[in-house]
């Protein structure tokens, strides 16, 4: 197991890597600077903010500059927050999405894994078809349509929470609900669907067979292989959620990664863009490497050892 997480964390480095650089070149291709205005800024004045943020250098230079700053995870300047540094914009902003992600994604694992199992359990019954309704919904309303009506009623109409911001604990429901709403139903659908597949494999008819209590059948042999599909989906989750929703936290007014995020790209502010970009990225690579470690502990039949990757 020690060489195959050796390789896969290689395979993280460098996909990491081949982000960023892509980013990078991305960036410097779009016609345009972060200091174009639609009023010109004088020559003079244009070569002296260059000059200031090592923007006349050559390309290569520049990129291997931005590579040593990303390794030592400093990602430089705010081209548009006079004074402000990238990394002062993310640990500003990362732990407020960071809050609001991992509430969400308790929700939807403490919530959405069981209401699956027990679908399955009674499915075609009255309570299966009320969990697949609700399901429906949750994957068919987009996020700021439930962050909309969320505002509207239980902030405009009831008084019952602050139409925005992270105030208190009742302020977290609104954003919390609709961040978790899309997920939360897909993975009760997936665990149902995984589940009525795995209760109807011949390994569950043998141990029912075989003298097995119902709960030790469920519990023990078809809730650990059901829940692999879903681990798989569960990894990315993680990293979209923590990393914050840019249309939730815009509705909420949230200051967040991603309320930073949409500024950086109506500002043209590069740095932050990229800084933003390539977080999430890195993120969502470590879950999936973490998913993959994940299956050897619910899956005994895989032995990484032997797998050729």
């Amino acid at each position: 197991m020690g060489k195959y997480f050796l390789k896969r964390l290689g395979y993280s480095i460098l996909t990491i890597f081949l982000i960023t650089t892509v980013l990078f070149f991305m960036m410097r291709a779009i016609p345009g600077g972060p200091f174009t205005r639609e009023r010109a800024i004088p020559e003079e004045i244009l070569r002296i903010i260059e000059e200031k943020y090592n923007l006349d250098a050559p390309l290569i230079e520049q990129y291997f500059g931005y590579l040593k700053g990303v390794a030592t995870f400093d990602f430089g300047p705010s081209y548009q927050k006079i004074g402000t540094s990238v990394n002062d914009l993310i640990v500003a902003g990362f732990p407020n999405s960071a809050k609001m992600g991992f509430l969400a994604f308790l929700v939807i694992v403490i919530i959405g894994v069981p209401i699956g199992i027990i679908s399955a359990l009674k499915q075609n019954k009255p309570l299966d078809y009320i969990v697949m309704f609700g399901a429906t919904l949750g994957v068919t309303i987009p996020s700021f349509v439930v962050a909309t009506v969320f505002i509207y009623f239980f902030a405009g109409k009831l008084g019952w929470v602050p139409p925005f911001g992270l105030r208190n604990p009742v302020s977290y429901i609104g954003p919390v609900l609709a961040l978790s709403g899309y997920s939360l139903s897909f993975v009760a659908r997936l665990t149902r669907s995984s589940m009525l597949e795995v209760l109807r494999a011949d390994y569950i008819q043998t141990a029912r067979a075989n003298g097995l209590s119902e709960f030790s059948v469920i519990a023990k042999h078809a809730v650990k292989n059901a829940i692999i599909p879903v681990i798989t989906y569960l990894g990315p989750t993680i990293a979209a959620v923590m990393t914050g929703s840019f249309v939730v936290e815009r509705i909420f007014a949230i200051p967040g990664l991603g309320r930073y995020y949409v500024e950086s790209v109506t500002n043209r502010d590069y740095t932050t863009l990229m800084a933003v970009s390539i977080l999430y990225a890195s993120f969502y690579v470590i879950m999936v490497l973490f998913v993959d470690i994940a299956y050897a502990l619910v899956d005994p039949r895989i032995r990484f050892e032997k797998e050729k990757v």
